[in-house]
């Protein structure tokens, strides 16, 4: 009776090692495929929105300098448009729902007022921060949209 336990053949219960190892390197090799592709739709994406979100400030500055006759100072910066600034009795803010809202990459916007290519300037400048640059490194600007 002892004899014929040892004799019944193994179940299968799993994968081998070797099976594992060749599923992670196909899984691995279709990532390697795909990623790229999905990161530069991703960078994409964020100069959109960038553009999308300085439109919707532009929009809000221009209510403001509806009711007040001007755009707020570099000194009084976007904050104007949440906040009343000192003295100005013609503020019929808030003028966005929210709080002023950093670009995509996490940087603040870049506003001058008076601008050097109109009434105001406003800017992102991309992922590195930075003035200048090409691809995710570009600036994005008011008067450019």
């Amino acid at each position: 009776m002892k004899d014929s336990l040892y004799r019944q053949p193994l179940k299968r219960r799993g994968f081998t090692l070797i099976e594992l190892l060749i599923v992670m390197v196909i899984i691995g090799l279709l990532a390697s495929l795909v990623a790229p592709k999905m990161f530069k739709k991703i960078g994409g994406a964020k100069q959109k929105t960038a553009k999308a979100q300085i439109a919707l400030l532009g929009t809000a500055l221009d209510s403001y300098r509806l009711d007040t006759d001007r755009y707020p100072t570099s000194e009084q910066g976007l904050e104007a448009l949440r906040q009343k600034p000192e003295g100005l009795e013609s503020w019929d803010g808030p003028y966005l729902p929210k709080d002023i809202p950093h670009d995509p990459w996490g940087n603040v916007y870049v506003y001058k007022c008076p601008g050097e290519h109109g009434d105001y300037d406003l800017s992102s400048y991309g992922a590195d921060g930075q003035s200048g640059g090409d691809g995710d490194d570009k600036d994005i600007n008011s008067w450019e949209n």
